[in-house]
């Protein structure tokens, strides 16, 4: 079972189950005893800061050192991992806007277009992490590369977002933000190298909430801070053996509260087979541009087509974070109740392939050390 459905897919469909869609409509009134407003306050309190540390912890172990290094690299696959899944996707609205009412109604063509474009580009890094994680290959050169690109274009898909949402004033934070953050970074890190072990954690989480906030406040999204915050953090700071102890505990204790929370506040309903037309057309739009992205990227820095393919697959992983980017554009009246309900259905098979279709192909493949490259 955990080889179809890990256990990060069942604790999506759980959380979602619970939402107001199926439990709340099935028996609203357990629903609203429940879940009622100081427990989902409380819970949201959890997943927030819950999902910060753990996002924080990936930045951590990402090398620093290793991603300016492969910088061209970098930004060559992060390009065309975002760029090809949102030319299909953008193809894919556009057939599906001359065939029923799936723009919201207060989209623009253009405005529909690309949010459902930038839907099929997502990946979600909390997702991603947890995957990586199941396939012991995060700290393989494979598992940093990926969330080397991952990261790069977590940032362009909020910031996109801002354009989409024509909040021009959020676009200036966002830049703000950044710049600030440059500032920042090099007192935090020079404050670090003199603190011991024990009082660089408590210092490490106060950077956390200082960045989550300011990313949250700019619109860049609070995870986008929290992955700063780990990513100008040495992992050579902290004792190995607590950071695996860290993970391990917010994974278990925590993580299951913001799939429990993205669950309750997505509410969605699938009211007919054209939905599951739109559900296909989106995974091979979204798939399909993943794996043809980091095929032209394979080729132009001389990959072979299974190392693409793995790469295409491992970021392809939609999750919860596009839930998130769909209730946005939901909210905003950007899509309709139809698109959004294709939308979680795409998120969540995609999830679901990922660990079937990558587990055979590193099967037989010799992962060298963190440092080395992967051949």
């Amino acid at each position: 079972m955990d080889y179809y459905a890990p256990l990060v897919v069942v604790q999506m469909i759980v959380g979602i189950s619970l939402g107001p869609a199926m439990l709340g409509s099935a028996y609203p009134s357990y629903y609203a005893l429940i879940f009622s407003s100081p427990v989902v306050q409380a819970l949201s309190g959890l997943a927030w800061w819950g999902v910060m540390i753990f996002v924080m912890l990936a930045g951590i172990e990402l090398d620093l050192g290793e991603t300016w290094k492969h910088r061209r690299e970098s930004a060559i696959t992060a390009s065309l991992a975002l760029g090809s899944p949102l030319l299909l996707g953008g193809v894919a609205a556009f057939i599906l806007q001359s065939y029923g009412n799936w723009a919201g109604a207060l989209a623009e063509q253009w405005q529909f277009i690309l949010s459902v474009g930038m839907a099929c580009s997502v990946t979600s890094l909390p997702i991603l992490i947890l995957l990586l994680e199941k396939l012991d290959i995060m700290r393989a050169p494979l598992g940093q590369r990926v969330l080397r690109y991952a990261s790069l274009d977590d940032v362009v898909i909020w910031a996109v977002l801002a354009v989409i949402l024509l909040d021009w004033q959020r676009v200036g934070q966002q830049a703000a933000m950044l710049a600030g953050f440059a500032l920042v970074a090099p007192l935090y890190r020079a404050l670090m190298v003199r603190l011991n072990e024990q009082d660089r954690w408590y210092v490490a989480l106060l950077w956390l909430a200082i960045c989550g906030f300011a990313s949250d406040r700019a619109g860049l999204h609070y995870m986008v801070g929290a992955f700063l915050a780990g990513l100008v953090t040495e992992a050579s700071w902290f004792e190995q053996r607590k950071l695996d102890m860290a993970r391990s505990h917010v994974l278990m204790i925590l993580m299951p509260a913001y799939f429990l929370i993205t669950g309750l506040r997505t509410n969605w309903s699938v009211g007919s087979s054209s939905i599951l037309v739109a559900t296909a057309l989106l995974l091979v739009a979204a798939i399909g541009g993943k794996l043809a992205g980091l095929r032209i990227a394979g080729k132009i820095l001389n990959w072979s087509n299974d190392e693409s393919d793995i790469l295409g697959w491992l970021l392809q992983t939609k999750g919860l974070i596009m839930i998130v980017f769909a209730n946005i554009l939901l909210d905003k009246q950007l899509i309709s109740n139809d698109m959004f309900a294709a939308l979680m259905l795409m998120a969540i098979v995609s999830t679901m392939l990922t660990v079937p279709v990558i587990y055979p192909k590193l099967q037989g493949r010799q992962l060298p050390s963190k440092g080395a490259e992967l051949t």
